[in-house]
């Protein structure tokens, strides 16, 4: 399409930056940071319940 700028959006809030950058701004970077932080402690906490309870299981049989 002419006339417009080659651009990708920010992953976190949306605006339009360069093609090169992921994030708009260090906020936007903090902000997934911390999502992905959140993300991984939530999948270790499942993979702990999962173990806890295949133990459960095998103690009982």
């Amino acid at each position: 399409m002419p006339g417009i700028i080659p651009h990708r959006h920010c992953v976190v809030c949306g605006k339009a930056i360069e093609p090169d950058k992921i994030y708009c701004s260090d906020e936007c970077e903090d902000v997934m940071n911390k999502e992905k932080k959140r993300q991984r402690n939530f999948m270790i906490f499942m993979f702990a319940i999962l173990i806890a309870l295949f133990i459960l299981m095998v103690l009982r049989a």
